[in-house]
């Protein structure tokens, strides 16, 4: 049997923007992959691509397209690195709650008889349980840290009005429901598909969430509102349209949760704009992962021996 691998390339080896815009890039290779019995892992922090290790080294000019990248060996070593992925290990925000979604979605993809498919199910079943067990939580997630820079520009003296979430991806719908959208009189999602997302909200859609197309935003300026950005789908048609309608809104504060920042630079001039990269959301991530970081050997011990009790494949 063909050895089990993985080659990788993550923030750590790369500056986090740089890697962000390659794997923007490379994640419409996923489905394609997926059929040749590849998983391809691409987040804004990291492309990795794991399977029988021919199948892999014959993607590397594909995939990495000049990246330095690692390589993980054998179905120990994979299945530990998918496992400490899954449990918000490798994450740039340690023990982050998102990245696990993404890592079954990308497995959802594969034939589930093949090797490296019954890997990834095994390292995501033993992350869960570990993660638990160790309480590896990230106290500072991105829900904390966008409510807590909203509340530092609204202060005590503003009346909050309305938060707009624009994106009906997976952070988007956690920020409708979580603490940020508690603070505002109204929530308002904005979104190309409203029906759509009426679908995937489920039950969440009944708790008091406006929702509006890009173009309806901006009627009139709403200085005591605030926009959070979580999303990347978002083409130069939709960035235009976007831009225009947080110019004409003067929100108190935008924070960009892309991974590539959405506005340009005549638009930021204007506007309290925040990205994940400025020092202010920086200063965030450290004081989580200061907290995190005494955890992460215990958690990786865990994971190391679950995995071998639960017979990798």
């Amino acid at each position: 049997m063909n050895e089990v691998v993985g080659h990788y390339v993550d923030y750590e080896m790369s500056s986090p923007l740089q890697m962000a815009r390659h794997s923007a890039q490379i994640k419409p290779l996923g489905v394609d992959l997926a059929r040749r019995g590849l998983l391809l892992l691409t987040t804004c922090l990291r492309v990795e691509v794991y399977g029988e290790k021919f199948d892999v080294e014959s993607t590397d000019i594909e995939v990495f397209r000049g990246f330095p990248h690692k390589v993980v060996e054998g179905p120990n070593a994979v299945a530990q690195r998918l496992a400490e992925i899954s449990s918000g290990a490798k994450s740039q925000i340690l023990g982050e709650p998102y990245i696990q979604e993404q890592l079954s979605k990308a497995v959802g993809l594969l034939d589930p008889d093949l090797r490296i498919c019954r890997i990834a199910r095994l390292a995501i079943d033993v992350s869960c349980g570990s993660r638990e067990r160790q309480r590896f939580t990230a106290p500072f997630n991105y829900d904390r840290i966008v409510y807590d820079m909203i509340a530092e520009q609204l202060g005590g003296s503003v009346v909050p009005d309305r938060l707009y979430v624009i994106g009906a991806g997976m952070l988007g719908r956690e920020l409708v429901s979580t603490g940020p959208g508690k603070m505002f009189r109204s929530t308002v999602v904005v979104t190309r598909n409203p029906k759509n997302l009426r679908k995937r909200l489920g039950s969440r859609s009944k708790i008091g969430v406006d929702m509006m197309r890009p173009g309806e935003i901006g009627c009139i300026p709403e200085p005591h509102s605030a926009v959070v950005i979580a999303t990347a789908d978002v083409n130069a048609e939709y960035q235009a349209v976007l831009q225009d309608a947080l110019l004409r809104l003067a929100p108190r504060i935008v924070i960009d949760l892309s991974s590539i920042p959405v506005l340009q630079e005549a638009a930021v001039a204007r506007l309290n704009y925040v990205t994940m990269y400025d020092q202010k959301f920086l200063q965030r991530i450290a004081e989580n992962n200061k907290y995190l970081m005494s955890k992460l050997p215990q958690l990786q011990s865990d994971i190391q021996t679950r995995l071998l009790a639960g017979g990798i494949p």
